[in-house]
C-alpha cells in the first residue's frame, strides 16, 4: 500500500492591518526617494548656477581688464598707425622730388605737371611737317613716356588731393598728344607709300616695307602690279599677312597693318573727384576749432560708451559679433583722443598743436582713400548691346592692331633731276571695302571676307583662347560681332580670322581669369621686406615688396618655370601693377569684381582695418590664406599667422 501524499502548507493571508502597513511603508519609501531627487537636483542646480555665476564674474573681470587696457593699447596702436600718414608724407616728397629732378635735367622735355608746358609740345609738334616714318617712332618714344606719366599722375595722387579742373586738365592732355600721335603715325604713311614704286620688289614688282621698334610695328603692302592672282599677302620672313579678294588684288590700293603695344583707343576710365576733395589737405586750410571741439565731443562719447560697458553683462555670442565692427570702430576717437592729450600736455605751444591737427587731417585723408579702394560698387553698368564688349569683365591685351585698306596715292616721278609729285589735299585715305552703294547689289558681284594673319607678342599671356574683338568708331565701344573663322595656333602664336571690313581689332580676356586665389602666403624677408605668393588655378607669382617697390621673382604655369620680361626689375606699385595687368597676369580685383567672382565680401572697414594691421606686423609674422575665411560672416577676417 503506497504511502500517503502530505499536503503542501497553506499559505498565510495577509491581514487588512499588514496590508495598510506595506502601503505606507512604500508610499514613505517613494516619498523618500522623490525628495532624495529633489535635494539632488536642487544641489545640481545651484552647482550649476555656482559655476555661471563664477564663469560670469570671470568674463566680467576679463572684459573690465580688456576695456581697462583697451584704452592704453588703442593709443599704442594710434601711435604705430601714425606711419600711414608719415608714409603719405613721404610719397608727397617724392612727387616733389621728381618735379625738381625733372627740372634740373633740363632735357628739353615739358614737364607733364606744367600745362603750359605740355600745350606748348604739342603746338610746336604739330607744326613739324613731313616726318618719316622712323623719325616719328623716335619722337614717339617720347610722347608714350609724357603719356604714362601724365596718367600715373592721375593714378598715383590721391583723390583728396585732385580737383576736377586737374583731372581734365591731364585728361585733355593725354587725348590730345594720342591723336597727335596717330595723325603723325598717318602723315608718315603717306609719306612711305608716294615712294613705294622706288622701294618695288624687283621678283613681285609690289612694294613690301616692315618697320620695328619696341612700341611700334608698321607692315605695308603697296599694290603696284595689281596682279589678279596674286591675293596672298606675307611679308617677308614672317607668317603675318592677309588674304585679299579679286577685287583688292587688281585695285590701286596698299595693305597696312600697324601694330602698336600701346592701346590709344579704348577710353580713358573716369577718375572719381568729390566735392570734399576740390580743396587739397593743407596745413593753412586747417579749422582749428572745429576740430578740437570734434575731438573733445568724440572722446566725451567714447568716455560714457566705457562705463556703460562696465555696467552691462556680457550679451550672447551672435550679439557680440554684430557689435564687432562698432567697437573697432573708435580707432578714429582713440586717435583723435590721444591728440587732445597730448595737445593740453604741451600747453600753449601752438605750432604743435597745428601740426598734429595736421596729421590728423591727413590721416583721416588717407584712411578715407584706402576705403575707397576696397569698397564695391553697388551696380554694374549695364551693356546696350549683345555685341557690346564689357571692359569690366574683359581686358584688352597685346595691344591694337589697326587694319587698313589704303588707297595709294600718287607716285613720286622723277624729270630732268627734279621729283614730282602730287599732293592730296584730303590726305591719307581708306578705301571703302565693301563698297557703300545705294543701287541694287549685282548678283554676279560678291565681296568676300579678308582674312588676317596676326602674331602674337611673347610679353602678354592668355590663359585661354584669344578673344578678337573690333573697334566701333561710331559707337565708341569695341564689339564682338563681325569677325569669322577664329583659329589659333597656340605653338607659333599666330591668330588667323576673317573680317567683313577692315579696322582696329584687338584681343581680349576674362578679367577675372585668375580669380578667386586658390591660397595666398606672405612672409617676412628682413626689415620692410616681404615676400608674397599667389596662387590661382592656372600660375603662380612670387612678388617682393620691399619699402615703397615691387619685384616679380618668379611665373610659374601650371607648375612649370617661365622666363618673362618683367622678372628682376623693381617698380613702383602702381607701374608694377599696370606692367602686370597688361602682361596678362591680373591678380588684383576691381571695384566691379565682386559681380565675376564668387567671393565672401566683407565689411570695407573691417577688411582695410585687417590689411593695415597686417602691413604693420609684415616684417615679423608670416600671414596666410584661411578655408575658414569663406564661412564666416561679413564681420570677421580669418587669415593664418604664424612667427616669421
Amino acid at each position: 500500500m503506497a504511502p500517503k501524499s502530505k499536503k503542501a502548507p497553506s499559505k498565510k493571508k495577509m491581514t487588512k492591518a499588514e496590508r495598510l502597513r506595506l502601503m505606507q511603508e512604500e508610499e514613505e519609501r517613494r516619498l523618500k526617494e522623490e525628495e532624495e531627487a529633489r535635494l539632488k537636483f536642487e544641489k545640481e542646480e545651484q552647482e550649476r548656477l555656482e559655476i555661471q555665476r563664477i564663469e560670469r564674474e570671470k568674463w566680467s573681470l576679463l572684459e573690465k581688464k580688456d576695456l581697462e587696457r583697451r584704452s592704453q593699447e588703442l593709443e599704442e596702436l594710434a601711435l604705430l598707425e601714425g606711419c600711414f600718414p608719415e608714409a603719405e608724407k613721404q610719397k608727397r616728397e617724392i612727387r616733389a622730388l621728381a618735379q625738381w629732378k625733372h627740372y634740373t635735367e633740363c632735357d628739353g622735355s615739358p614737364d607733364p605737371w606744367v600745362a603750359q608746358e605740355m600745350n606748348t609740345f604739342i603746338s610746336l609738334w604739330e607744326e613739324e611737317k613731313n616726318q618719316a616714318f622712323e623719325q616719328v617712332m623716335e619722337k614717339s618714344k617720347l610722347v608714350l613716356s609724357l603719356i604714362e606719366k601724365v596718367k600715373l599722375i592721375l593714378l598715383e595722387t590721391p583723390t583728396y588731393e585732385l580737383d576736377h579742373r586737374t583731372v581734365l586738365q591731364h585728361q585733355g592732355s593725354i587725348l590730345r598728344l594720342q591723336e597727335l600721335l596717330s595723325l603723325k603715325i598717318n602723315v608718315a604713311t603717306e609719306l612711305l607709300l608716294r615712294q613705294a614704286s622706288n622701294l618695288a620688289d624687283l621678283d613681285t614688282g609690289n612694294m613690301e616695307k616692315i618697320i620695328k621698334d619696341e612700341n611700334v610695328t608698321l607692315y605695308v603692302w603697296a599694290n603696284l602690279k595689281k596682279n589678279p592672282r596674286h591675293r596672298s599677302v606675307r611679308f617677308s620672313e614672317t607668317q603675318i599677312g592677309f588674304e585679299i579678294p579679286r577685287i583688292l588684288a587688281t585695285s590701286n590700293v596698299a595693305l597696312r597693318l600697324l601694330h602698336t603695344r600701346y592701346d590709344h583707343i579704348t577710353p580713358l576710365f573716369p577718375i572719381a573727384v568729390t566735392e570734399q576733395n576740390q580743396n587739397p589737405v593743407g596745413a593753412e586750410q586747417v579749422n582749428v576749432e572745429e576740430s578740437t571741439e570734434k575731438a573733445m565731443t568724440e572722446e566725451k562719447l567714447f568716455t560714457e560708451e566705457k562705463a556703460a560697458n562696465e555696467d552691462e553683462q556680457p550679451k550672447a555670442e551672435q550679439e557680440r559679433e554684430l557689435n564687432l565692427v562698432q567697437e573697432e570702430n573708435k580707432y578714429e576717437a582713440i586717435e583723435n583722443t590721444v591728440l587732445q592729450r597730448t595737445s593740453d600736455s604741451e600747453g600753449e605751444d601752438s605750432q604743435t598743436t597745428q601740426l598734429e591737427l595736421e596729421m590728423k587731417l591727413l590721416s583721416e585723408a588717407v584712411l578715407a582713400a584706402q576705403l575707397c579702394l576696397v569698397e564695391n560698387v553697388v551696380e554694374l553698368p549695364e551693356a546696350s548691346q549683345a555685341y557690346k564688349v564689357d571692359l569690366c569683365h574683359f581686358s584688352t591685351l597685346g595691344g591694337v592692331y589697326h587694319l587698313d585698306v589704303l588707297e595709294l596715292p600718287p607716285q613720286c616721278k622723277p624729270v630732268k633731276g627734279w621729283v614730282l609729285v602730287e599732293i592730296l589735299q584730303e590726305g591719307l585715305q581708306r578705301f571703302i571695302y565693301p563698297p557703300d552703294t545705294t543701287e541694287e547689289p549685282d548678283p554676279d558681284v560678291t565681296f568676300p571676307p579678308i582674312e588676317v594673319t596676326l602674331e602674337i607678342h611673347k610679353s602678354v599671356i592668355f590663359f585661354e583662347r584669344p578673344r578678337v574683338v573690333r573697334w566701333d568708331n561710331e559707337g565708341k565701344f569695341w564689339r564682338s560681332d563681325g569677325i569669322s573663322s577664329v583659329y589659333y595656333n597656340r605653338e607659333d602664336r599666330l591668330l588667323t580670322f576673317s573680317m567683313d571690313t577692315l579696322g582696329p581689332v584687338t584681343l581680349i580676356q576674362d578679367a577675372h581669369v585668375n580669380m578667386p586665389y586658390q591660397s595666398w602666403e606672405m612672409s617676412p624677408c628682413g626689415m620692410n621686406k616681404v615676400l608674397l605668393i599667389v596662387k590661382t588655378v592656372f600660375m603662380e607669382l612670387q612678388i617682393y615688396i620691399k619699402e615703397n617697390l615691387c619685384m616679380l621673382a618668379s611665373v610659374k604655369l601650371r607648375g612649370k618655370g617661365l622666363e618673362f620680361h618683367l622678372k628682376g626689375k623693381w617698380m613702383a606699385p602702381i607701374p608694377f601693377i599696370l606692367a602686370l595687368k597688361e602682361a596678362g597676369l591680373n591678380i588684383f580685383p576691381a571695384v566691379y569684381s565682386h559681380f565675376y567672382v564668387v567671393i565672401n565680401n566683407k565689411v570695407p572697414q573691417v577688411e582695410l582695418k585687417a590689411y593695415r594691421q597686417m602691413a604693420l606686423l609684415s616684417s615679423a609674422f608670416s600671414f596666410g590664406w584661411s578655408k575658414w575665411n569663406m564661412v564666416c560672416n561679413s564681420t570677421r577676417v580669418v587669415i593664418r599667422h604664424w612667427g616669421g
